[in-house]
């Protein structure tokens, strides 16, 4: 009875390329979340170079940006009343 028993590991079929491929995608997914995740948890200090630039005086002429004279040629006119039916 004891030498009916059969002790060896079951055959199991090799992964395919697909299958790896999506392993391995799925492990390099997860860990650009974890990444995500991380990036928006801990904050990081602003460096000296960025802090800066907003101290310099700028014009308000650079600043502007230039408003447009007409409307566009190919835009409808909007109507002002509607129809009655």
């Amino acid at each position: 009875m004891a030498s009916d028993l059969d002790f060896s590991p079951p055959e199991v079929p090799e992964p395919t390329f697909l299958e790896n491929l999506l392993r391995y995608g799925l492990f390099l997914g997860a860990i650009f979340q974890l990444i995500c995740v991380l990036a928006i948890i801990v904050p990081l200090p602003k460096s000296h170079e960025a802090e800066a630039e907003p101290l310099e005086p700028r014009s308000a002429e650079v600043t502007r940006k230039p408003k447009a004279a007409a409307p566009s040629a190919n835009k409808r006119p909007k109507k002002e009343a509607k129809k009655k039916r």
